[in-house]
Protein backbone atom coordinates (compact mmCIF):
# COMPACT_ATOMS: atom_id res chain seq x y z
CA UNK A 1 0.00 0.00 0.00
CA UNK A 2 2.83 2.09 0.92
CA UNK A 3 4.27 2.02 -2.74
CA UNK A 4 1.04 3.02 -4.39
CA UNK A 5 0.68 6.56 -2.95
CA UNK A 6 0.12 9.07 -5.23
CA UNK A 7 -1.00 6.78 -8.24
CA UNK A 8 -4.67 8.64 -8.01
CA UNK A 9 -3.17 12.01 -8.46
CA UNK A 10 -0.63 10.54 -11.40
CA UNK A 11 -3.95 9.34 -13.30
CA UNK A 12 -6.16 12.48 -12.75
CA UNK A 13 -3.31 14.76 -13.82
CA UNK A 14 -3.33 12.30 -17.00
CA UNK A 15 -6.81 12.17 -17.49
CA UNK A 16 -6.70 16.28 -17.13
CA UNK A 17 -4.10 16.29 -20.21
CA UNK A 18 -6.06 13.99 -22.44
CA UNK A 19 -9.50 16.14 -21.76
CA UNK A 20 -7.46 19.60 -22.42
CA UNK A 21 -5.92 17.99 -25.83
CA UNK A 22 -9.19 16.71 -26.83
CA UNK A 23 -10.52 20.51 -26.08
CA UNK A 24 -7.80 22.20 -27.67
CA UNK A 25 -8.36 20.43 -31.03
CA UNK A 26 -12.08 20.32 -30.87
CA UNK A 27 -11.68 24.28 -30.68
CA UNK A 28 -9.14 24.43 -33.43
CA UNK A 29 -11.93 22.56 -35.61
CA UNK A 30 -14.71 25.14 -34.58
CA UNK A 31 -13.05 27.88 -35.34
CA UNK A 32 -11.91 26.73 -38.42
CA UNK A 33 -15.72 25.76 -39.45
CA UNK A 34 -16.45 29.55 -38.03
CA UNK A 35 -14.21 31.59 -40.92
CA UNK A 36 -15.53 28.84 -43.16
CA UNK A 37 -19.61 29.65 -42.45
CA UNK A 38 -18.77 33.39 -42.26
CA UNK A 39 -17.13 32.97 -45.96
CA UNK A 40 -20.46 31.36 -47.31
CA UNK A 41 -22.10 34.67 -46.24
CA UNK A 42 -19.80 36.90 -48.11
CA UNK A 43 -19.75 34.36 -51.35
CA UNK A 44 -24.00 34.57 -51.15
CA UNK A 45 -23.89 38.43 -51.80
CA UNK A 46 -21.35 38.07 -54.02
CA UNK A 47 -23.18 36.15 -56.29
CA UNK A 48 -26.48 38.05 -55.84
CA UNK A 49 -24.68 41.23 -56.84
CA UNK A 50 -23.06 39.42 -59.73
CA UNK A 51 -26.53 38.38 -60.68
CA UNK A 52 -28.14 41.71 -60.14
CA UNK A 53 -25.20 42.93 -62.93
CA UNK A 54 -26.96 40.56 -65.20
CA UNK A 55 -30.89 41.26 -64.13
CA UNK A 56 -29.42 44.77 -64.94
CA UNK A 57 -28.41 44.38 -68.56
CA UNK A 58 -31.12 41.61 -69.39
CA UNK A 59 -33.69 44.53 -68.51
CA UNK A 60 -31.91 47.07 -70.74
CA UNK A 61 -31.59 44.30 -73.54
CA UNK A 62 -32.78 46.44 -75.98
CA UNK A 63 -30.31 49.15 -75.61
CA UNK A 64 -27.63 46.42 -76.10
CA UNK A 65 -25.56 47.99 -78.87
CA UNK A 66 -24.66 51.24 -76.72
CA UNK A 67 -23.84 48.47 -74.40
CA UNK A 68 -20.01 48.05 -74.09
CA UNK A 69 -18.99 48.16 -70.43
CA UNK A 70 -22.09 48.88 -68.37
CA UNK A 71 -19.72 49.63 -65.06
CA UNK A 72 -15.97 50.29 -65.60
CA UNK A 73 -13.09 49.43 -63.36
CA UNK A 74 -13.16 53.48 -62.34
CA UNK A 75 -16.66 53.21 -61.49
CA UNK A 76 -17.85 49.57 -60.21
CA UNK A 77 -21.55 49.19 -59.87
CA UNK A 78 -22.58 49.17 -55.95
CA UNK A 79 -25.61 47.36 -54.73
CA UNK A 80 -27.45 47.75 -51.64
CA UNK A 81 -26.01 49.74 -49.32
CA UNK A 82 -22.51 50.34 -51.46
CA UNK A 83 -20.26 47.20 -49.98
CA UNK A 84 -21.28 44.84 -53.00
CA UNK A 85 -20.31 45.59 -55.94
CA UNK A 86 -20.68 44.18 -59.69
CA UNK A 87 -18.97 44.61 -62.92
CA UNK A 88 -20.63 44.05 -66.21
CA UNK A 89 -18.97 42.88 -69.96
CA UNK A 90 -21.13 42.08 -72.81
CA UNK A 91 -19.44 39.78 -75.98
CA UNK A 92 -21.12 39.81 -78.74
CA UNK A 93 -18.92 37.44 -80.78
CA UNK A 94 -19.19 35.04 -78.11
CA UNK A 95 -21.31 32.13 -80.28
CA UNK A 96 -24.48 32.53 -79.03
CA UNK A 97 -26.86 33.73 -80.84
CA UNK A 98 -27.71 36.73 -79.34
CA UNK A 99 -24.77 38.28 -76.94
CA UNK A 100 -23.12 36.46 -73.73
CA UNK A 101 -23.41 38.22 -70.52
CA UNK A 102 -20.70 38.15 -68.03
CA UNK A 103 -21.09 39.47 -64.37
CA UNK A 104 -18.63 39.35 -61.37
CA UNK A 105 -20.22 40.39 -57.86
CA UNK A 106 -17.71 41.06 -55.35
CA UNK A 107 -18.44 41.63 -51.49
CA UNK A 108 -15.87 41.83 -48.81
CA UNK A 109 -13.14 39.02 -49.77
CA UNK A 110 -15.50 36.90 -52.03
CA UNK A 111 -15.92 36.82 -55.83
CA UNK A 112 -18.64 35.42 -58.00
CA UNK A 113 -19.26 35.37 -61.35
CA UNK A 114 -21.79 34.56 -63.39
CA UNK A 115 -22.46 33.96 -67.69
CA UNK A 116 -25.58 34.38 -69.38
CA UNK A 117 -26.11 33.81 -72.93
CA UNK A 118 -29.36 34.42 -75.10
Amino acid sequence: MKNQKGVALYISVIIMVILLAIVLGMSTILLGQFKIIKDMENSVIAYYAAETGIEFVLDNRLNLAGFINTCPEASPCLVGEGEAEYYVDIDFDCGAPNVCIKSVGTYKNAVRALQASY
